[in-house]
């Protein structure tokens, strides 16, 4: 994990954002809605911007500002994006009509666990993009990889947790540490997969990009 002065150093050298991306972090701070912080949002568009996707399937909209700034970053990209909290969903809806980008980003309303059939429509993705229930990692990855486009990637965001994977024991809130130890499990069984290349990638709260390897003689 990075120390607090790199990190504030980090986001003062990021490009300006936009005021409507300004105001969706405003938003997210006062109102206390988890999203992706933003120097590991730089590095996933950098990222994106690499492997070029034509399709990105996320696992928790929250208020849309992942999909947002994807879809802002990528002109050529299409989202489609889960969220199961109404109010989430209708804030999410807000901003991305707001934005004009309505057309390229699709918001279902569920349980990630319950909406395979409705993401299968817009199969493959050339990208998986993980960040809902934490302690549901490794289903959310088993539900939908197989979604997923040969030679796709599988990003997942929040995979050091605030450090206490780490940890070697309990820091005081039991419900935080047993979270931890689920993701832990994740991140175990995640560098263990064999038909997946995976790198952890120590910013914010941890990125695991993950690469499909397909097929090979």
């Amino acid at each position: 994990m990075l120390s607090e002065h790199i990190v504030r150093y980090l986001r003062q050298l990021r490009p300006a954002p936009d005021a409507e991306i300004v105001e969706m972090e405003r938003y997210a701070r006062e109102q206390r809605v988890p999203i992706i912080d933003p120097v590991s949002m730089e590095v996933l568009l950098f990222v994106l911007n690499l492997a070029a996707p034509r399709r990105i399937l996320e696992i928790g909209t929250a208020i849309g500002y992942s999909a947002i700034r994807m879809a802002k970053a990528l002109p050529d990209v299409r989202i489609v994006t889960i969220e199961k909290d109404r109010e989430r969903y209708e804030r999410a809806r807000f901003y991305i009509e707001k934005m004009n980008i309505a057309g390229r980003i699709e918001v279902i309303l569920g349980d990630a666990l319950d909406a395979v059939a409705d993401a299968a429509a817009a199969a493959p993705f050339d990208v998986l993009f993980i960040d809902a229930a934490k302690g549901q990692y490794e289903r959310f990855f088993t539900l939908y990889e197989p979604l997923l486009a040969e030679g796709g990637l599988v990003i997942s965001d929040n995979v050091l947790f605030k450090g206490l994977v780490a940890a070697e024991e309990p820091a005081g809130n039991k419900r935080l540490w047993n979270i931890a130890q689920k993701i832990r499990r994740y991140n175990e069984w995640l560098m263990a997969r064999s038909d997946y290349d995976t790198v952890i990638i120590p910013v914010g709260d941890g990125l695991a990009i993950s690469k499909k390897r397909g097929e090979r003689e």
